[in-house]
């Protein structure tokens, strides 16, 4: 990777942290499950988002659960601590301190597992040569798939409720395995996590799907879904210990088991993204995840993004439906191989991406910076490629004339509250973006 502190940050996403260091660093309150408080001085739990930083701080900001009393400071260092934190009654403001790693699939996939699934069987059973490739899977080892499905998405997903902060103590704090869920929420803070992409025990095949067929999985590091006021900061977004490149083929096809890192969708509202790192992943970020949401969506999915580093990702960084995003001051470090695109224009969108800096490689178009879904106006301004400005509109559209994009978004963005020259930005996310350094 190019940045090399996302390969020793996702390397510490493998193992827990050594906790008693921590606390002698740190200095939070005792480390129980529950019921744990500390004075606030300036500790980084009472952080609230700043005035005017982003669609976040608009109608009222994003404050999480600064204002919680002590005895609403919650202390876990293990995946059941930290659910039991975010489910315990009371609507009153609420921080969740995380030591150490939490896994979230301690216990392996087959702890997951329903009597009688097999999964050579499952193989066996749907091979195209057996199977065919006309009609979705079905039947007894089908049915045990989801079983175990089920099992396991109540046992990896941790829903997050309205007034909360969650944030890592110290520099190795994180999550394996768990799927954070900000659901019809409000005022949400998450930062100074390394969330390692949670893995699918049990993605689906589908002879269906392309072609080819395609091994469809489930579970995103967090999922924004009908949330307001979230602010997602100083935390790293990773495949950790099992990039794509590790996983096997089944059915002449990727064994995938990855979903996404982040997704925004279904009339979420006021989030702002800062200062995080996406790395080694496919599928990264959606804004929206449907053109026929427009129902939910229209009017909403307003998003900040800045300052954060999209280290070798495919695609996705954002892919945009309906909403007014803001992408400015990012690092796009573009992949040399399978690189699809990073802008992703869909139905409806007003993207705004202006003064970001792309490293491009030998042998990738500039033009596939931008990638265009549905008919929508774009405003793009003020970008560098490898420390040169460019026009990437223009490039896109020369570059690729079946395919090009309207300019004028069709409004300005007013919340920021610093812009750094984009020629800056390899050297200051370097430095200055992800998890373990947020101040």
């Amino acid at each position: 990777m190019s940045a090399p502190h996302v390969r020793a940050l996702g390397r510490a996403a493998a193992t827990a942290g050594c906790t008693a260091l921590v606390l002698a660093l740190t200095a939070p309150a005792p480390a129980t499950a529950l019921g744990t408080g500390g004075g606030h001085g300036h500790d980084p739990a009472r952080r609230v988002l700043p005035a005017g930083d982003g669609w976040a701080s608009a109608d009222g900001g994003t404050t999480g659960g600064a204002a919680a009393d002590p005895a609403r400071v919650y202390t876990a260092t293990t995946w059941e601590e930290f659910r039991a934190a975010l489910a315990a009654g009371g609507d009153a403001p609420r921080i969740v301190r995380v030591v150490g790693t939490l896994d979230a699939t301690a216990g392996g996939c087959q702890a997951f597992e329903a009597p009688g699934y097999d999964f050579d069987r499952y193989l066996a059973d749907y091979d195209p040569a057996v199977w065919g490739r006309d009609k979705e899977v079905s039947g007894p080892q089908e049915e045990l798939r989801a079983a175990s499905a089920r099992n396991q998405d109540r046992a990896v997903k941790a829903f997050v409720p309205s007034r909360t902060t969650i944030v890592g103590v110290g520099r190795d704090a994180g999550i394996v395995g768990g799927s954070l869920q900000i659901k019809g929420a409000d005022n949400v803070i998450v930062r100074n996590l390394t969330l390692e992409s949670p893995l699918d025990c049990f993605p689906q095949w589908d002879p269906t799907d392309g072609a080819a067929g395609a091994w469809n999985s489930e579970y995103d590091a967090m999922v924004v879904y009908g949330s307001t006021h979230v602010w997602i900061d100083h935390n790293t977004f990773t495949d950790g210990r099992h990039p794509d490149s590790s996983l096997p083929r089944y059915h002449g096809q990727l064994y995938q088991r990855h979903d996404g890192l982040l997704d925004i969708v279904r009339g979420a509202d006021l989030v702002t993204a800062s200062w995080n790192v996406f790395a080694d992943h496919d599928k990264t970020l959606m804004i929206g995840n449907s053109d026929g949401a427009g129902a939910t969506d229209r009017g909403r999915l307003r998003v900040t993004l800045h300052h954060n580093l999209f280290d070798e990702v495919v695609e996705r960084a954002p892919r945009v439906r309906f909403g007014k995003v803001d992408a400015y001051n990012n690092h796009h470090v573009v992949p040399e191989r399978g690189y699809g695109y990073s802008w992703g224009v869909g139905a409806e969108s007003q993207l705004v991406a202006e003064r970001n800096a792309v490293t491009l490689p030998r042998g990738v178009p500039a033009g596939a910076v931008l990638k265009k879904w549905k008919e929508a106006p774009v405003t793009v301004a003020g970008n560098v490629v490898n420390g040169r400005p460019v026009d990437l509109l223009a490039v896109h559209n020369a570059q690729f004339p079946d395919e090009a994009l309207a300019s004028g978004a069709g409004w300005t963005p007013t919340l920021r509250t610093r812009v750094d020259d984009p020629r800056a930005l390899p050297g200051l996310l370097a430095h200055r973006a992800g998890a373990g350094r947020a101040r």
